[in-house]
């Protein structure tokens, strides 16, 4: 698939160094929707945000969306995860449309979800996750068990810091999830093979220097080779902040919510 351009108008905002609540209406409706939770397990504990669908139904499936925050909003406070995207995917008319679970963890200060260099032009996979990062996979498997989760649809997303870590959760676990959004992050290459299967639609700023466009470019470059079919948007002229357009284009949802996990080898 040829690269898919979309022209808008966003101004370059670090989410190094985070930044403030947005709001609907006046409201804060992500931390309003979105309940405060705390998952433990052997392995530590990990505070996170949880969206149920409106009016759950516990007789009804319902997808799962993982989502990575960036590194301005590490903590412990379990709140600055919501600044980027959440109040759109709690906005009113998303939660209608794409009734869903959204579950959002914070990332301790001083650690990643991804141990790289985010100014590298390319790291390789380790072995095992970091702390947060297995911690995040196990709570998926935890919600699974305390909700109806419809297991075919399993998304992840995540920006900046968090973009690396939606390609390191789709590479860990190629088969496990149905499809994802890493905006202005990267991945290691050599796994593009085994993602093929995987529906990957990644944003970038074109004049990115947090995160070079090149991570994102390598990965689509990667799979389209590997014989995938990955969607790439880079905003032309926009540095840092690819994730505002995207998680207000509602193109990015219908296309999300429409993915769903088929069997695979090694199910």
């Amino acid at each position: 698939m040829t690269h898919v351009f979309r022209i808008l108008l966003v101004g370059s905002l670090g989410c190094l160094i985070g930044g403030s609540m947005a709001t609907v209406n006046g409201e804060d409706v992500a931390r309003e929707r979105f309940e405060a939770r705390v998952f433990k397990s052997g392995d530590g504990s990990l505070p996170y945000r949880l969206l149920r669908p409106k009016n759950y139904d516990a007789s009804r499936r319902y997808p799962l969306v993982m989502f990575f925050h960036g590194a301005g909003e590490r903590g412990d406070d379990n709140a600055k995860q919501l600044v980027h995207g959440m109040n759109d995917f709690a906005s009113d008319d998303v939660m209608a449309e794409y009734p869903c679970f959204v579950v959002a963890p914070q990332c301790p200060d001083g650690v990643q979800w991804v141990d790289t260099p985010w100014s590298a032009d390319a790291h390789t996979m380790r072995e095992k996750p970091t702390e947060p990062m297995g911690l995040s996979l196990e709570l998926i498997t935890s919600l699974q068990a305390e909700f109806s989760i419809d297991e075919s649809r399993l998304y992840v997303t995540g920006l900046s810091m968090g973009g690396f870590g939606a390609w390191d959760a789709i590479q860990r676990y190629s088969n496990r999830f149905a499809a994802a959004v890493p905006i202005c992050g990267g991945g290691d290459p050599a796994f593009a093979k085994q993602l093929v299967h995987v529906p990957v639609w990644a944003f970038h700023g074109e004049l990115d220097t947090a995160v070079k466009p090149l991570r994102s470019r390598d990965m689509i470059a990667a799979l389209k080779a590997a014989g995938g079919t990955p969607k790439y948007t880079e905003y032309p002229g926009v540095g840092h902040n690819s994730w505002a357009a995207t998680y207000a284009n509602r193109e990015m949802y219908a296309w999300l919510f429409a993915q769903k996990r088929t069997a695979r080898v090694g199910d």
